[in-house]
């Protein structure tokens, strides 16, 4: 293959994006790299002016349009689902991106703590792909559509944390893509994973605060940064990872192989 044919292998020109959680951290990422690919980029989350600033941020790298819920609910979900469908007629990838963590002593660890945590972290990928089938499946008509799961290496490996909802969650997030990919990929819908390890961000305070102790136990020798999570999503979200089915991509420097 010649260098010059490398390019529109990754290029999401004329391709309509949702992420989830696209307001901060990884899914700010997400979409700001989707963004410089050609893409027009929908972002959600739950509070609308955090959602409506990063929109307005993220506009001088393209078309970025602000679309505020908290799909953690049943209401959000559906909310989301019909404000993008009066908006767009087709959806050609769809990053959920959206999470939750909750870290308690075994003994202590609250029902609370679960049910937001599979709530948002398993229960609204599954629900919110479904509400969204029939504008997955009319991108599906013309190319390949992709649905994208932002897992954990937490859902691969074990981690020491007590984040028992959080871990079973991911790993639930790892066998639900593969099994969405069964159904999916007969509507020309491709679905695939991402499990990112030590990123910098809201919710690894760890690898924000303390970046340097962080990377020492990671056999990279470093954290991840926003070249490693947008290399890895828009290569599943374009040509290139077109015959990626129901895989889960590992992008953590090594971390998951040495716990």
């Amino acid at each position: 293959m010649h260098p010059t044919t490398l390019d529109p292998l990754f290029s999401l020109h004329g391709k309509t994006a949702l992420v989830t959680g696209g307001s901060r951290g990884l899914g700010r990422l997400i979409a700001a790299a989707l963004l410089r690919r050609g893409a027009k980029v929908y972002i959600s989350s739950r509070k609308r002016e955090a959602c409506d600033a990063t929109a307005r941020e993220l506009s001088d790298l393209g078309a970025c349009v602000s679309l505020p819920a908290d799909v953690g609910r049943d209401e959000g979900i559906q909310a989301l689902a019909n404000g993008l469908a009066a908006r767009e007629s087709r959806l050609d990838v769809l990053v959920h991106n959206a999470g939750a963590a909750w870290a308690a002593p075994f003994e202590e660890f609250p029902r609370s703590g679960w049910d937001k945590v599979m709530d948002l972290n398993l229960r609204a990928p599954f629900f919110l792909t479904q509400a969204l089938h029939p504008l997955l499946r009319e991108a599906g008509r013309a190319g390949l559509a992709k649905v994208i799961h932002i897992a954990s290496i937490d859902g691969t490996s074990v981690n020491p944390l007590e984040t028992y909802s959080y871990a079973a969650s991911k790993a639930g997030l790892v066998h639900l893509t593969r099994r969405l990919a069964l159904r999916l990929i007969g509507d020309n819908i491709a679905v695939s994973a991402v499990a990112p390890g030590a990123f910098p961000s809201d919710m690894n305070t760890a690898a924000r605060d303390a970046p340097q102790d962080t990377a020492q136990g990671i056999p990279a020798g470093r954290l991840g940064t926003a070249e490693d999570i947008a290399g890895a999503v828009v290569y599943l979200a374009s040509r290139a990872g077109d015959y990626v089915v129901g895989q889960t991509l590992v992008v953590d420097g090594g971390l998951s192989l040495s716990r």
